[in-house]
Order: C-alpha cells, then structure tokens, then sequence
C-alpha cells in the first residue's frame, strides 16, 4: 500500500512539475491572471458605471458604443491578426509589421471617426447620435492601439505584458468611474463617455510606447502592406462579423429609441461577456501555437484547439449554471433600476456555452489559414442575427434581442464546428490519397 501510495505521489509530482515548466501553461495562467484580476476591475467598473448613470443613460451610452463598434475593427485592416501570425513564427519581421499597425490605423481610424459621427445622427436616437464621436475616437483609435499593443506582445509569448496592459486600462477605468461616482453621485453618458475616451487614448500611448521601448523603432513597409492587405481585410471582416453579431441588438434598441431597455440588456450582456473571459484568455494564450500548428495544416490545428475547448466547455456550463442561480442578486448590486435584468440574464446564460465552441474552433480555422471559412459562418450569423433583431425587437423589445442572440451564437458554434471536421476529414483523405499515388 505504502509503494502505491508513493507511486501515485509520484506521478503527481511528476505531472506537477511537467505543467509548472510548460510554457503554454505559463502564458496560459498568464492571461488567466490578467483576466481574473480584469474580471475584478471590470465587475468593479461595471457596478460602479451602472450606479453613476443609471438604467437611462446607461442606455444612451451603450447604443452608441455599440454602434461604433459595428466598424471599429476596419481601423486596422487586420494588421493586428496579421502581425500575430506572422511574427508568431518568424521575428525578424516585428518592426514592419509594427509599423503597418501604426501607419494604417491612424489613418484608417480616423477616416472612421468622421464617417461613424455623420452617420450616427441617422441611424441613432438624437442622445446616443451626441456621443458617437466620443466614442468613435475611444474605440478606434485608442482602444484598436491598445489590442495591438497587446497583440505584439501576444505574438512573442510575453503574456505577462499582455495581462498587465490589459490590467491597467482596466484599472483607468475603474478609477475614473469610481472618482466621478465620489465627486458628482450622477453623470450623463456625455461625461462618461469622455472619461472612456480619456483613458482609451492613455492606454494606447502607454501600449505603444511600451512595444517601442522593448523591441524597436517600428517601420513601414508598402510591400508588406501590398501582400497582406487582402487577408488583413479577411481577418478585419471577421472581427467586424464579431462586433456585428454582437451588438447590431444594441444598436436597432439605441434606433427605436428603447434606451431603458438597451440599459437592461447591456447590463445582462456585459456580465455575459465577463462570465466569458476565462474562455476568451484560454484562446488567446494558445492563439500563438494555433498558428504554429496551423502550418502543417487544419488537422494539427484541430487536434490543439480540440483539447483547449474541453477544458474550456466545462468551464461554461459552470458559468452557465452559476448566472442562472445568481440572477436576483444583480439589480441588489447595481440598483433597482435594473430590476428587469435578472430574466435578461438568465435568457442570456447559455452564451458562454456557445461561444466555447465556435470561439475555439473558429481559432483552428484561422490558424491553418482557413478564415475566409470562418468569416463565411460570422457572416451567415450576422444575416440571420440582422433578420432575427429587425423582426423581434419592435415587437418584444430586449427580450427579442436576447433571443435573437442564443440563435446567433448557437448557430455559428454548430457552423464553426461542422467546418472543422469536415476540412480535417478532407484533408486527411487528400493526403492518403497523395500516399497511394
């Protein structure tokens, strides 16, 4: 007995000490760091925000951000995703590509900014169309500098940096809200969303300066640009697909002037969206090596991303379960005013389930190259979310929204997934073809 009960301890320390020295679990708990300690700032942030502008405001804020947000991705054109995958494996090309980050997103985003503003004051309610262009500048330009920043950091496996520059825009943020709840009890969503734009714009030039004083002066390289700019539009449209799944809701709420209802809804969506992180810095601490696997094709990636998702599945029936349970205890958290927010979220609760899925499996796709499959299921699931909010919200207001978004992320997990099995299976039968012949 007492040799088997070694030979276990053994073994234990042995795994122990194997998880301890990988790397990947290094990085990995890295981001989970970074995104539990987010996940405070940000609960923090959330509660602070909800109390300082009320469900109203609240609201106002949240359709124009939203609405921003439809765009915001094209600020780069995909250099982010681009650099990513390409100093992933080779480093060498750090300063172009860092440089096309610069290049292309001041430009770009600031061509955003202007055409977000003029438009706002024709698809928005008139409060939400005021903002927009606090909002425009907050997320794109500061907040696309910022996850770029990141990214560069990401691309070489310093995670560490990554988390910390995440924690500190966080903490901005936090610090703000929480200042202006002090100082004047209540705010508008003009105020705030200045505040936002503030601290968006000090955490870029934080980020930026940060990647410079570590790896170099970034350059510009046309060429580059040239060969790249098909697949960064690729990897642009996809994260637009994102955003547009994501808050196309919130923005037709902020259009029929419900921004009572938006308020409830964001309130449910934005617990729904930190419920998920665990998930999303999961993903991202294994991005690099998706990529890596992605080389010797789908099949290398799928096997990776397959056995992330298992550990990222369990984690979102736990999260599912545990905000169904703790609905009630929301509006006693961020005010009566979001009274309605407890059967928002519980609709809600099902999301990280299905976002376990398609974000993982979605990533295998990206890093064997394959996006413009993944960017083919975002758009079918942008169509449908699109058909689904113009048809349910006018009638049921938040609810149809949230309906509208369980058949979004429930369909594009079955896409995703489906899309990952049948091109490994395709692959693997072109390559016993390629062995017989």
């Amino acid at each position: 007995m007492a040799s088997a009960e070694a030979f276990g301890f053994s073994r234990i320390s042995r795994e122990w000490t194997r998880i301890r020295n990988s790397s990947l679990a290094r990085n990995a708990g890295w981001m989970m760091f970074g995104q539990c300690m987010g996940y405070v700032l940000q609960a923090g942030y959330f509660v602070i925000l909800a109390r300082l502008l009320g469900v109203v405001q609240y609201g106002i804020f949240a359709g124009a951000f939203a609405f921003v947000n439809l765009v915001a991705r094209y600020s780069t054109l995909g250099t982010g995703t681009l650099f990513l995958r390409y100093v992933s494996t080779d480093r060498g090309k750090f300063a172009v590509f860092f440089g096309n980050i610069l290049l292309v997103t001041a430009v770009f985003g600031t061509i955003s900014v202007v055409v977000l503003h003029i438009a706002g004051y024709h698809l928005l309610n008139p409060a939400s169309a005021a903002i927009v262009i606090l909002a425009a500048i907050s997320n794109c330009l500061g907040t696309q500098f910022g996850t770029c920043a990141a990214q560069m950091f990401q691309a070489v496996e310093q995670m560490r940096i990554t988390a910390v520059l995440s924690l500190f825009v966080n903490f901005l943020r936090v610090m703000a809200a929480g200042a202006m709840l002090l100082i004047m009890h209540h705010a508008s969503a003009w105020q705030w969303s200045l505040a936002s734009m503030l601290v968006s714009v000090v955490g870029a030039l934080v980020g930026i300066a940060l990647a410079i004083v570590k790896f170099g002066v970034p350059k510009f390289s046309l060429a580059i640009f040239k060969k790249h700019l098909v697949e960064g539009l690729e990897f642009a449209f996809a994260s637009s697909t994102t955003s547009a799944y994501n808050d196309l809701d919130k923005t037709l709420l902020s259009h029929y002037g419900m921004n009572a209802a938006n308020g409830v809804y964001t309130m449910a969506y934005r617990i729904i969206d930190i419920s998920t992180m665990p998930i999303v810095s999961l993903r991202d601490a294994a991005l690099p090596r998706i990529f890596k696997a992605g080389t010797e094709g789908i099949g290398k990636a799928g096997d990776y991303a397959s056995k992330i998702w298992k550990q990222a599945f369990v984690y979102s029936l736990v999260a599912a379960g545990g905000m169904f349970l703790i609905a009630p205890l929301v509006p006693m958290v961020v005010g009566k005013t979001f009274l309605e927010g407890v059967s928002a979220l519980r609709w809600l609760c099902l999301i990280p389930v299905f976002r376990s899925v398609h974000e993982i499996a979605g990533s295998a796709l990206t890093g064997a190259g394959l996006q413009r499959y993944r960017t083919g299921s975002q758009v079918l699931a942008t169509l449908l979310n699109l058909g689904l909010n113009v048809w349910l919200i006018p009638k049921h207001g938040w609810l149809g929204a949230a309906w509208a978004s369980l058949a979004t992320d429930g369909s594009l997990g079955v896409m995703n997934w489906t899309m990952l099995k049948y091109l490994t299976l395709r692959e693997n039968r072109s390559r016993e073809l390629y062995a017989k012949s």
